[in-house]
């Protein structure tokens, strides 16, 4: 398979030209069929045969062996969760927190990467936000900020402007200071490759709905199987413990604890069917197409409108425009799809590897009144 066999069997790509990815990825119609034919079997043709929880079960533990697969990790470290929103929050309510704590983030981070942060300063604990330039973040300054720090946390991949930050470095340096590592890497899985024994992180999450084409809810959470045994999760129910009945329970061994009870297995379901054909065609080969369709945009924009690197490390290219939601909606009465950011004040296109050159083209040719 290739990305335009990918193209082909995704509907909604063929009427508008669709470049808000880094938002919502339109899923291929087996990606939905995988779900829908979950979801007939499980509730619809179930039978006496057919113990309804254990079938749940074994697709749960289905799921996290094909995600880890994906990622690099073993099974027993990975969590299956709504989105990566839910992801942070389980890290950050599962740390015995004190008055005076701190925790370190960039001023890149989108709100699933700041709010549960500021919930935490109402019980007294503090953040610190490094601010960076152009999408990057300066090591010193990460470091000076993080010196004493319990959590970092920070984006593999920037929504802001689409750079790359230098994860491992930043998990190096916060491991030095002894804070925990927690990074945000929604933008990465079906765009970039991934690989969380790369990056050393304590956790990682991530969700399925975006560059992988897979459906909203199915989210994962990647814990070390070290760092996993010092996180007391604050939500406890029986996919979460070693034995229900047991008094005092357990939690379950390696990241499984994260998980409560009765979440509908569908979404993971075609999270791992998202995960084979994003495999299929090949993460390498979706990096280079999308970096090679961004860089036709970026060629484009004039300098002094490009927020976004001339050379793109993803397939986010952010354009500064008069008013953002005002071009937004005029390029959606024209059929394009893109959308705006609140910081910086601008607008983002989000290039897959199942767009074209010729798409890439109708939005230059749209934006052009933008800046003559």
């Amino acid at each position: 398979m290739n990305s335009r066999d990918l193209r082909a069997d995704t509907p909604a790509l063929h009427e508008d030209v669709y470049l808000n990815f880094g938002a919502h990825g339109p899923s291929p119609q087996y990606v939905v069929e995988a779900a829908d034919e979950f979801v007939r079997s499980h509730e619809f043709e179930t039978s006496t045969r057919n113990d309804p929880y254990e079938v749940a079960f074994d697709t749960y533990d289905r799921v996290r062996e094909r995600v880890a697969t994906f990622v690099g990790a073993e099974a027993d470290e990975i969590a299956l969760t709504e989105s990566t929103t839910a992801g942070i929050n389980a890290i950050a309510t599962a740390i015995d927190w004190e008055p005076g704590d701190v925790v370190v983030r960039t001023d890149l981070e989108h709100p699933a990467g700041t709010l549960p942060w500021q919930r935490l300063e109402q019980e007294g604990v503090e953040v610190r936000v490094v601010e960076t330039e152009d999408g990057r973040v300066d090591l010193d300054a990460f470091a000076e900020a993080v010196d004493d720090a319990q959590v970092a946390c920070f984006s593999a991949v920037t929504w802001t402007h689409g750079t790359q930050l230098p994860v491992a470095d930043l998990v190096d340096i916060a491991h030095e200071a002894g804070a925990f590592a927690l990074v945000d890497a929604v933008q990465v899985p079906g765009l970039l490759p991934m690989d969380v024994g790369e990056w050393d992180a304590d956790a990682v999450a991530a969700a399925g709905h975006k560059w992988l084409l897979g459906l909203w809810g199915g989210g994962f959470l990647y814990v070390d199987g070290q760092a996993v045994d010092s996180l007391q999760p604050t939500t406890v129910g029986y996919r979460s413990v070693e034995m229900p009945t047991a008094d005092p329970y357990e939690f379950a061994a390696g990241a499984r604890r994260f998980e409560v009870g009765s979440a509908n297995p569908a979404p993971h379901v075609a999270l791992a069917e998202a995960m084979e054909v994003i495999d299929e065609v090949g993460v390498k080969r979706i990096a280079d197409r999308s970096q090679e369709l961004a860089g036709q945009l970026t060629d484009g924009i004039p300098e002094e409108r490009l927020l976004s690197p001339e050379d793109p490390e993803s397939g986010l290219v952010t354009i500064d425009v008069d008013d953002p939601e005002a071009t937004v909606d005029r390029l959606a009465s024209e059929g394009i799809v893109v959308r705006a950011l609140p910081k910086p004040n601008a607008v983002r296109a989000s290039v897959h590897a199942v767009n074209t050159r010729e798409e890439v083209e109708r939005l230059l040719d749209a934006l052009e009144p933008e800046w003559t």
